[in-house]
């Protein structure tokens, strides 16, 4: 409660801030005009499966083709760059809760199909030590933003990770599969909050789309009706490793 008292009586005080930088921005979580024109924002052609951006049109990327996700579709606001890094990044880890409100705002247009058909949002989880460690899951903030502007109900703790994993980041997409067997489940009394709905998976970053994809498939063997995915980034670079 202190730690939001401070917030709230700083931004009051001083000029709001740049999500990205220490430039002034017109608002509380909003983007300066600098930071807003470098993000990358995502635009077609794009896979119509995982959202990955392509370099030229085609139905789906060379990964769906092969091997789709259980999802049906997932869209991300921008591509994980030099001026996303400087947004999420800080919202992830370095206690930047607030920014949920301004970047829920980012995903109103690429995620506007897809919050139509949504009966409700549910956040990608985090262990137990994991949430205590960093104070909240950045997914969950997300979620409860974006229910808000949408007006859509959000249900908060429909999964849990039953298990802690190593970060994924630092494993090949095999291992990551491996990492998540059975490291995610729903949360027991919920299973009628999500069977026979349309459920849209809030994430902050979109790698390899196997946690959302582990996720929409525990979803749908609990009977949802359709499970698809929004997050902020979009890794398009299989080289980065500091996303998940």
């Amino acid at each position: 409660m202190l730690k939001t008292l401070l917030r709230v009586t700083i931004e009051t005080l001083l000029p709001s801030q740049c999500l990205a930088c220490t430039e002034p921005a017109s608002g509380p979580g909003q983007l300066c005009g600098a930071c807003f024109a470098g993000l990358d924002f995502i635009t077609a052609p794009f896979c119509s499966h995982c959202g990955l951006p392509l370099a030229e049109p085609a139905p789906l990327c060379t990964s769906c083709d092969w091997a789709p996700p259980a999802f049906r579709a997932a869209r991300a606001a921008f591509r994980y760059g030099p001026v996303a890094k400087r947004i999420v990044l800080p919202f992830k880890y370095a206690d930047r809760p607030e920014a949920a409100g301004g970047l829920a705002r980012l995903l109103l247009r690429p995620g506007a199909d897809l919050l139509a058909s949504a009966d409700l949002l549910v956040p990608v989880p985090l262990h137990r030590r994991r949430l205590a460690s960093r104070g909240y899951n950045q997914a969950g903030e997300l979620a409860r933003a974006l229910g808000r502007l949408a007006e859509k109900p959000v249900a908060i703790d429909a999964l849990i990770r039953t298990r802690a994993t190593r970060a994924l980041a630092e494993l090949d997409q095999h291992d990551r599969e491996l990492a998540l067997r059975g490291a995610i489940a729903i949360r027991p009394g919920r299973e009628s909050v999500v069977a026979g709905k349309s459920i849209l998976l809030i994430d902050d970053i979109l790698t390899s789309c196997i946690t959302a994809s582990t996720c929409a498939d525990i979803l749908y063997r609990t009977g949802a009706a359709a499970v698809d995915v929004l997050a902020l980034a979009r890794v398009a670079d299989a080289e980065t490793r500091d996303a998940d």
